[in-house]
């Protein structure tokens, strides 16, 4: 393979990093793992095939338990020589940093293959396919691994995988941290005097002299080593790589930010002043949409309490927006801050996080004890240092100055990352990670307390909105402690009513809610116009009866919603947590303002960039086209035709046949479209058996199902085995590329029906599929039951996506990521359903017989069961209308949303304009297990 890649980046003047190289064993292939201290820690992971190295950046580094699945993102080819390489990268340069040689040996094949070519020549393939399965005869690594491409990483994203074999372990590997060839640790590397190239010339690099670090620097080296004594200071690894979107990005994060002032000379030169006192946070103000400009700097939007921490002659005081103290709330911090040794006023959040690194309000809600989660507090600002007020000067000073004195000698006290990027492209890469959204500030902007500034903007993923709680319901015959929160808004200082929410409660939060309720009870209604409690909707005109408990005006908590009606109720809002740091009187409707009122962005810009963004989304089944139309593959006229497609003959006849006759479209109309979306609809079908359901005549004709095609597809054709109950050895078609699915639409394949699974994992489907069946209820009534399947999914934190059907229903897909079989899956569903049922019986069933229905929607979840199939993404249907199967928005699930809006006529041109919606779900899958056990405190 080329190295021209791994050569563009790299100036060999001034690395030492080889160049080529050549292995001498003809008998045994060649693995090596480096670690590698650059902009941050990671593990390189290498495999010898096709004379170079195939290389992976694995963030968290190999794990032996077969349960932890690390991300692993593949990189360019390396020399062979990389192999030996130790030492230094100088600063400046392409991964720039330390490097150790952590482990190497010898690797070969699970399958038992003779020969180093043979075994090559069969990584390759799996390399080629995806599903890598290799055995490791290193020093530290033994035994039986798996490289998967998986998608929701981009291209490049792959897992690393220990199977279960008698050196599985669930000791972290990567404590033993030693290179195997010098014995030295990264830490040991980095003092040790070594050999680089610079401008030319190899010189002698020795540890940094001590007396040329600043007072800044050698103070927080001073804190540093009093955080390690402190009895308070103990790491708590939360998982760092998504907590640092750059990873997801491949965006320049400004490391090196405090090289470009003298850290020194900017706090000699701020003005005195005593450590300031009863100050409120700047705000951000709200935007409708990101943006792209190289004098704003872009940051996590965290899904916290921001936090204002003063330090000083170890005293501190970690205090709310509201001027609430959180230091019994969340008593680490305030322990951690004490034992820096600093005395400053920082600017920050309090989280919560998952594994995943990703901030979870409702955690950090319910922490009470370590027990409870990782607590971290991410600093992104500094107000006060040592004496001098630091407000004034521009942020990237004040971050600069805050890099060189915050310790990070504990995970829990962390300085908030700070990126560089295109805004758009950031966007969408915290939307992909399932972050709350994202800040925008400029980068010379001075701190302004108690301020919602236009200098700092927000832009988030999702709406949600702090509300006050007015009072509460409690329907009849409900043994709940209550059923419902009525909320509102203050507007010119009087509280308006902006509907009431149900969802997102567990038992145990419900009782915690009525306990602090109690207190607060009052006779009359603090709205100002009396809202009608049991009003029902255009959905649910007759809903339970309920009583309201009014209370005063005092407890504020957070909704996410779709959207707000026209009379300025929220639309399906969901409950995510109380905000004991907000006070209620301050609690107004906040509405975004147009970004373009704020940044003057260029009129092309900000698309151009969208587009992008959208692009990479796609799955690699195909090579999009980019920014060109792609036009039709056959002309208006002759009625047959052969096209070359793949490298392959195809013959296309009867093209003026009507087969979608109220419509007037034709079979060339159906082919021309399959060969427009083929970049869209091919993620969904590519690697999957697919049911073959043929209209030769049209959608009025005769029609029949079609599974065996043994003999009868073209030679090119990928097939797949299965055995009949009779014993015949039979095989699927497997959908493939733009020739598959072209010839599947020629034998008059007028919808695609693939499987949930792939042939790489036949019995882990990489979905789980809720279909919403109506009978004889309005679509309106379909839109209803979708959106409780969303809010309940929603209050157990499982992402999900929909799409119409096509005919009467809507599907909701729930990723997997081809971790469970398909029983776990349908137990999973069942117990949605039955939740769902419970919450509108009125005209939903789980009755598998159409008879026992009687007339009420079918909450189908036997659907996930091996081989069952139903129409994919942006598949034609054989419907009256020419309708898609169309991947929506959530908000766009409202009434009076037709299944006629999306069709063959239109699809192309939405998709031209919102991309691939539904992409996320073929991401990485949800974690079955605790989703269930989340399921069962939430629901009961």
């Amino acid at each position: 393979m080329s190295l021209d890649q791994y050569v563009e980046k790299r100036d060999f003047s001034k690395t030492t990093e080889p160049k080529s190289g050549k292995s001498k064993d003809k008998d045994k292939l060649t693995f090596v793992v480096q670690k590698h201290d650059a902009s941050r820690l990671h593990y390189d992971f290498r495999l010898e095939m096709e004379g170079v190295l195939k290389s992976w950046a694995v963030p968290k580094g190999p794990s032996t338990d077969p349960k932890n699945k690390r991300l692993a993102m593949m990189v360019e080819d390396h020399p062979f020589d990389y192999r030996d390489f130790e030492g230094i990268i100088p600063k400046g340069e392409y991964g720039g940093g330390t490097v150790i040689v952590w482990d190497e040996g010898t690797y070969e094949p699970i399958e038992p293959i003779k020969g180093k070519k043979a075994q090559e020549k069969h990584l390759l393939k799996q390399l080629h396919e995806g599903s890598l399965k290799i055995k490791l005869h290193g020093q530290k690594l033994q035994g039986e691994f798996a490289l998967v491409k998986t998608h929701g990483m981009g291209e490049n994203g792959w897992l690393m995988i220990k199977h279960k074999d008698e050196f599985a372990s669930t000791k972290d590997i990567t404590k033993a941290d030693k290179s195997v060839l010098s014995g030295k640790t990264i830490e040991a590397m980095e003092k040790t005097s070594e050999k680089v190239w610079k401008d030319g010339h190899q010189q002698d690099v020795a540890p940094p002299d001590k007396k040329t670090k600043s007072t800044a620097a050698k103070k927080s080296k001073t804190a540093s080593t009093k955080a390690k004594s402190s009895k308070a200071a103990k790491p708590a690894k939360a998982g760092k790589d998504i907590s640092e979107p750059a990873a997801a990005l491949d965006n320049t994060k400004d490391e090196k930010i405090q090289d470009k002032v003298d850290v020194a000379a900017l706090i000699k030169a701020a003005p005195k002043a005593k450590i300031p006192t009863g100050i409120k946070p700047m705000l951000a103000t709200l935007v409708d949409e990101p943006f792209d400009d190289p004098d704003w700097q872009y940051e996590v939007k965290w899904d916290g309490y921001r936090a204002l921490a003063y330090v000083n002659k170890g005293e501190v005081e970690l205090l709310s927006r509201n001027k609430k103290s959180f230091n019994n709330k969340f008593y680490p911090i305030p322990d951690i801050l004490k034992a820096s040794g600093l005395n400053a006023v920082l600017d920050g959040e309090i989280l919560v996080l998952d594994e995943k690194g990703r901030s979870n309000f409702g955690d950090l809600q319910n922490w009470r004890s370590e027990a409870d989660g990782d607590l971290v507090y991410y600093v992104f600002d500094l107000l006060w240092y040592e004496g001098k007020n630091l407000m004034e000067l521009p942020l990237y000073q004040r971050q600069a100055i805050l890099k060189d004195i915050l310790p990070t000698d504990d995970d829990r006290l962390r300085l908030g990352p700070v990126f560089n990027a295109d805004g758009i492209e950031f966007f969408h890469a915290a939307e992909k990670m399932g972050l709350e959204g994202i800040i925008a500030k400029q980068k010379n902007s001075t701190y302004s307390p108690d301020l919602r500034s236009k200098q700092w903007l927000k832009v988030k993923v999702h709406k949600r909105q702090e509300v006050v709680i007015a009072g509460y319901t409690k329907n009849e015959d409900t043994s709940k402690q209550f059923s419902s929160l009525l909320l509102g808004v203050y507007e010119q200082g009087r509280l308006q009513y902006v509907g009431k929410v149900g969802t997102g409660f567990s038992d145990k939060v419900q009782k915690e809610m009525i306990a602090a309720f109690k207190p607060l009870i009052v006779d009359e209604s603090p709205f100002e116009s009396i809202p009608d409690v049991n009003k029902g909707s255009r959905f649910r005109p007759n809903p339970p009866k309920a009583k309201a408990t009014w209370l005063k005006p005092e407890l504020v908590c957070e909704v996410a919603f779709t959207e707000v009606t026209s009379d300025g109720v929220f639309r399906h809002p969901s409950f995510q947590g109380i905000r004991i740091d907000k006070k209620a009187k301050e609690v107004v409707r906040e509405t975004a303002v147009d970004t373009a009122d704020i940044v003057a962005v260029e009129p092309e810009e900000a698309p151009k960039a969208k587009s992008a963004a959208k692009a990479d989304k796609h799955n690699a089944a195909i090579k999009p086209p980019g920014n060109k139309e792609r036009k039709t593959l056959l002309n208006p006229k002759d009625e047959t035709q052969v096209r070359k497609v793949c490298g392959h003959d195809l013959k296309f006849t009867n093209l003026s046949k009507v087969y979608w006759p109220e419509d007037n479209v034709t079979k060339r109309d159906m082919f021309n479209f399959y060969y427009q979306i083929a970049e869209y609809i091919l993620p969904y079908l590519k690697d999957r058996p697919m049911s073959l359901n043929r209209f030769p005549g049209g959608i009025h004709g005769p029609s029949f199902y079609q599974k065996d095609v043994k003999n009868k597809a073209p030679e090119w054709a990928k097939t797949f085995p299965y055995r009949t109950s009779d014993g015949e050895d039979k095989e699927y078609l497997v959908g493939d590329d733009e020739a598959t699915l072209l010839w599947m639409a020629t034998l008059g394949c007028i919808e695609m029906n693939p499987w949930f699974s792939r042939v790489q994992s036949p019995d882990h489907p990489d979905y789980c599929v809720i279909d919403l069946d109506p009978d004889k209820n309005t679509f309106d009534q379909v839109i209803e039951a979708a959106l409780v399947v969303k809010n309940l999914l929603d209050a157990i934190d499982v992402p999900s996506f929909c799409k119409t059907s096509g005919s009467t229903g809507i599907h909701i897909y729930i990723p997997m990521g081809a971790k469970y079989t398909y029983d776990q899956t349908q137990l999973f569903a069942r117990i949605l359903v039955n939740r769902v049922h419970e919450e509108i019986p009125e005209y939903t069933s789980l009755e598998r017989m159409i008879s026992n229905r009687k007339g009420k929607m079918y909450l189908d979840f036997l659907q996930n069961r091996p081989g069952a199939t139903i129409a994919g993404p942006y598949s034609l249907r054989p419907k009256p209308g020419a309708t898609v199967s169309m991947p929506l928005h959530w908000d766009e699930l409202k009434p009076g949303l037709k299944m006629r809006d999306f069709t063959i006529f239109n699809a192309l041109d939405r998709l031209k304009v919102e991309g691939d919606l539904f992409i996320g779900a073929l991401g990485e899958g949800i974690d079955l297990e605790k989703a269930i056990v989340k399921a069962k405190s939430v629901f009961g």
